[in-house]
């Protein structure tokens, strides 16, 4: 595909999305297979973490497009950034995206800002098997709350919007509980921002922050925190964590051989142990946490 200016980039995704099927038609004609460009928004990937927890955060993606390329027989491009938005403006999208994988909640939420239809294939389970994360509400270690409902007129410092686990479900986890949730939100970008903010505001300021629950072991393992620092006073309900997306670029027959080799990851050991997976690519559960 042509190379594409950062606007036309930025056009194709949220106007007019290419149907990947008519590219690979035309590619075929010409002897050459069309590339496809995976973006990768994992926290935990490799390129976007820190190697501060040994054998955690440390996912090569790299590996599984080389995958993907082999079984797919076209050429994979992976690309890294934290956003959609964000790789969309900078330019690291010029031929546009046909995959995805991140945080469900914050692909999603990208998606709708640039008018994009992206479509779930598969959930990436953990190295417990599970593909679901929560917040946690924490407090300073010596602070006197003991569980949400002593949260009642905390400042209490949220995630963004785009983050589940730490803003809707923290929201309703509080509400649940009888906290009042002001008008006004205080936000953090990342974990690390709320926790020492909320230690740096003294035993006289009584406030409390959400953090996620897989960045709980980097907080301490990149020294943000010392081992005590924080105490949880509360979780939230699960909400999905990293979900793999073909893009409306991508046809359904093609969205369907991407998700078969996903699902089938289980049977490549070595793979596995590169994304740090138990299972693999499952199937998206038939009850969505999202929808309880």
């Amino acid at each position: 595909m042509a190379t594409m200016n950062r606007r036309s980039a930025l056009t194709a995704l949220a106007a007019s999305p290419i149907v990947l099927s008519q590219v690979l038609s035309a590619a075929e004609k010409s002897g050459v297979a069309a590339d496809l460009t995976m973006l990768v928004m994992d926290p935990l990937s490799k390129e976007l973490s820190c190697p501060c927890v040994k054998g955690y955060a440390q996912r090569e993606y790299t590996e599984l497009g080389k995958h993907l390329s082999q079984k797919l027989k076209r050429p994979v491009k992976v690309v890294f950034s934290e956003t959609l938005v964000g790789a969309t403006k900078t330019g690291k999208l010029p031929d546009g995206v046909d995959l995805i994988i991140g945080k469900r909640s914050v692909v999603e939420f990208d998606a709708k800002a640039i008018e994009t239809a992206v479509t779930p294939l598969a959930a990436l389970s953990g190295k417990d098997g599970i593909t679901t994360q929560y917040g946690m509400i924490v407090v300073p270690a010596k602070d006197p709350a003991k569980k949400i409902a002593d949260l009642k007129g905390y400042q209490i410092y949220f995630g963004p919007e785009d983050c589940d686990e730490k803003h809707k479900a923290a929201i309703a986890l509080l509400k649940e509980n009888g906290v009042a949730i002001p008008a006004k939100l205080e936000t953090c970008s990342a974990c690390s921002d709320g926790a020492t903010k909320i230690l740096e505001l003294g035993a006289d300021v009584r406030a409390a922050t959400v953090i996620s629950s897989y960045a709980a072991p980097l907080l301490e393992g990149c020294g943000t925190i010392q081992k005590g620092d924080l105490r949880v006073v509360g979780k939230t309900a699960p909400v999905p964590f990293v979900t793999a997306f073909a893009t409306s670029r991508v046809a359904e027959k093609d969205q369907a051989a991407i998700r078969a080799i996903l699902l089938e990851l289980i049977e490549s050991p070595k793979l596995c142990e590169a994304l740090e997976t138990q299972l693999g690519f499952v199937e998206i559960a038939a009850v969505d946490p999202k929808k309880k």
